[in-house]
């Protein structure tokens, strides 16, 4: 007996603590944000509400406890996506010989064209006149310059610099979503012959490798 002359199990549960609550909503949260992107991936319209709910197992209502309105989620999917991308980038490493660092760029590159496309679409369809995502967009396209700049420094550091600029931009263009979704959708390369034209075209835009010193 307890000292209020209950047994344990009569006693009443309290409350519960409040980091349990959080980490409880916190994990609603992803798994909305992860709902969102499965529907994405698998149908290029924009979920609706409805929807996203019935994915991620919750009501309607959950989904607007979590995001005040649906453009608040976009921002929180696309926040997701690119931390996801910058550790899969990160996690490659900038080195090697020529042939190998195009291998590791371009492959990484291809996989989180064929992950994200949807994403991208997404995004730009829906950027209207979203501050947050005009910005989100900017940073996607800084991040992929960031990276090829890091990728091809000893190629680039032989050149003045507007012909580095100018041919860190001309590859930038070059391994664009819309790039990789036109060899895969409309041509129906494989992903090997995908990234197989990729690594030719930016070999032919890269200036001879300069000899180690």
């Amino acid at each position: 007996m307890t000292e209020l002359g209950r047994r344990p199990s009569e006693v009443p549960a309290g409350p519960e603590p409040v980091d349990g609550r959080r980490l409880r909503s916190a994990r609603t949260r992803q798994l909305i944000i992860e709902a969102y992107l499965a529907l994405l991936r698998e149908n290029p319209q924009i979920p609706t509400a409805a929807s996203i709910a019935q994915r991620a197992g919750y009501s309607v209502r959950s989904v607007f406890e979590r995001f005040p309105d649906l453009h608040a989620l976009r921002v929180a999917a696309t926040d997701e996506a690119l931390l996801k991308t910058s550790a899969e980038v990160t996690a490659q490493p900038a080195a090697g010989s020529r042939e190998e660092r195009l291998k590791t760029h371009l492959e990484t590159r291809g996989r989180i064209c064929e992950e994200w496309l949807p994403m991208w679409r997404a995004l730009n369809a829906n950027q209207g006149d979203s501050a947050d995502l005009k910005a989100r967009i900017r940073l996607i396209r800084e991040m992929v310059i960031r990276r090829i700049e890091e990728m091809y420094a000893p190629e680039l550091s032989t050149l003045d610099e507007c012909e580095g600029r100018q041919t860190v931009l001309a590859i930038e263009a070059l391994v664009d979503f819309e790039s990789w979704a036109r060899m895969r959708e409309q041509f129906g390369l494989s992903f090997h012959d995908a990234c197989g034209v990729w690594k030719r075209a930016v070999d032919r835009l890269l200036p001879p490798t300069p000899p180690v010193s």
